[in-house]
């Protein structure tokens, strides 16, 4: 994940002190942040110029930057010390398959903290996995426009 903003600083400084982010290497513009290891999925890119306008959604960029704690005690945890410091955070959002919490960092990327669990298997087994639209409760009542709008996926 690359993300740009106007000013590394107030990011850096958040991303370090309150989500627990470590900088693992720096060079002229350009940072990279990592939480538990700097392996793959585990690294966030901060470019920085005072150029950088601000974020727009539409074709081609990403909505939010998302980011996985293994339980909701953990991100009650992470919520709490957000609103500590006085960021605005939603409730927690019951997703089906993972609960999220939604907030902007000071450089205006919006971050999701979503839990593990309880997973794609719910509805499912593992074996089968994909192989079938599901849908949310609350989304069951649109299922034929949705899947209308679906390309035809052949399993070989």
């Amino acid at each position: 994940v690359t993300m740009h903003v106007h000013s590394a600083a107030p990011t850096l400084a958040f991303m370090t002190d309150v989500l627990g982010f470590t900088v693992v290497n720096e060079m002229e513009g350009r940072l990279r942040v990592a939480v538990n290891g700097d392996e793959p999925g585990k690294t966030i890119e901060v470019v920085h110029s005072s150029g950088a306008g601000h974020a727009m959604n539409g074709l081609g960029t990403v909505h939010h930057v998302a980011m996985a704690v293994a339980t909701a005690d953990d991100q009650l945890r992470v919520r709490k010390e957000l609103l500590r410091v006085g960021c605005r955070v939603t409730e927690v959002v019951d997703r089906q398959y993972f609960t999220s919490i939604y907030f902007r960092e000071p450089g205006g990327v919006l971050f999701e903290v979503a839990t593990a669990g309880p997973g794609f298997m719910i509805d499912e087994p593992l074996a089968s996995l994909g192989r079938e639209l599901k849908l949310p409760s609350w989304e069951e009542p649109y299922r034929t426009d949705i899947e209308a709008g679906l390309a035809r996926v052949v399993h070989p």
